[in-house]
């Protein structure tokens, strides 16, 4: 079976005949993947500038990432979740669209980088890490996920 005749498939089946059919269905779990993105962001955001030193100074960095990373787990799980009932309503759609697989690769490397590297390094004590080690770490997720968010809204803006 090839990714084509997959997303074909999907988009056929009882689930993306069911998104696509009913009129309110993909905005409401397009308003509940939007919600999770939000709050994806603020996870990400919040760790992040805790870590370049610009908000929360007053609390740990290490108990601000924790928190974080809890929320962040979250709303990830969301995401995939009603990102899976988005794409079968308009599977096919998706599969022509390059700003689709920029969002996918983009996703990927997120996922990777959050739970391979970020996850395990930001367990550590953050006053024996290098500063610049975590702000470096800092610069590259919001670089990543900004550019899964901004790739995600040129989706709706090219169909």
């Amino acid at each position: 079976m090839s990714l084509l005749s997959f997303f074909e498939w999907l988009e056929a089946s009882p689930i993306g005949v069911f998104v696509k059919d009913q009129a309110a269905t993909f905005a409401i779990i397009e308003a509940v993947h939007l919600m999770a993105l939000a709050l994806l962001g603020a996870a990400v955001l919040s760790a992040d500038l805790r870590l370049l030193n610009v908000v929360l100074r007053d609390v740990p960095s290490n108990t601000v990432t924790d928190q974080a990373h809890r929320w962040f787990k979250w709303s990830l799980a969301a995401l995939l979740v009603t990102g899976f009932f988005m794409l079968a309503g308009v599977a096919t759609k998706c599969y022509h669209n390059p700003f689709y697989w920029t969002k996918m690769i983009a996703l990927g490397i997120g996922i990777v980088f959050v739970f391979a590297i970020r996850a395990p390094l930001l367990r550590r004590d953050h006053a024996q890490l290098n500063p610049w080690t975590l702000r470096l770490m800092a610069l590259a997720s919001m670089t990543i996920w900004v550019l899964v968010a901004s790739s995600g809204r040129w989706i709706g803006f090219s169909g």
